[in-house]
């Protein structure tokens, strides 16, 4: 497989690490190209369950750990070890990808009065308030992509927690090479966002 490293608690690995970062930038420099692919979440999942068209959603953006909270693609070889998928990335940070999909997934259903982020006005009924605990590409045994996100609905009018859910797929990876990686992180992340919106729709 072909990753980039970052090897937590190893000073050799570390320095050898920024060497290789500093070489990498200096190339793309001289290029004057990006070094990175680039790729986003493509994921419109197709959502079943009831009309709440009198009710209106705020999706603030999830929490993340500093693994996830960036624009790139985790690769974990064990409980304690990540890597990054070397020479790619998100095409923005992934808890504000993963909003930006969750939002467009509670508007394709048209069952909802309306949907938005912090800072676009609505008058809201509930908040999806997420978390994002996994979204990497597991290399224990055969390759396999994992999302898992916690959300929880709380009831923006009294502050309460109208319902709690961890949600988690897994996706073997087809193929080989960088997009076969992203491909199952889009499928899996395809199957959380579809659960996440109808356990929503049940629960207002």
């Amino acid at each position: 497989m072909n990753f980039r490293g970052v090897w937590y608690g190893r000073t050799a690995g570390v320095i050898r690490f920024a060497a290789v970062c500093l070489f990498a930038a200096t190339l793309s420099a001289c290029a004057g190209k990006a070094n990175n692919d680039t790729y986003s979440l493509s994921a419109s999942p197709q959502v079943e369950g009831p009309n709440s068209t009198s009710k209106q959603i705020l999706v603030p953006e999830p929490t993340a750990l500093k693994a996830l909270d960036s624009e790139q693609v985790v690769i974990r070889l064990s409980p304690s070890e990540i890597q990054y998928l070397a020479a790619s990335q998100w095409s923005d940070r992934l808890p504000k990808m993963v909003q930006a999909k969750l939002v467009q997934a509670f508007e394709n259903t048209g069952k909802v009065g309306g949907v938005g982020k912090p800072g676009e006005g609505l008058a809201i009924d509930y908040q999806v308030i997420s978390e994002i605990r996994a979204f990497e590409i597991a290399t224990e045994g055969a390759d396999t992509a994992i999302v898992e996100i916690f959300a929880k609905i709380l009831n923006d009018r009294n502050g309460t927690v109208r319902a709690q859910k961890s949600f988690r797929a897994t996706v073997p990876v087809r193929g080989s090479g960088n997009a076969a990686f992203v491909a199952a992180l889009d499928a899996a992340f395809a199957d959380v966002s579809a659960e996440i919106v109808a356990w929503t729709l049940k629960a207002i």
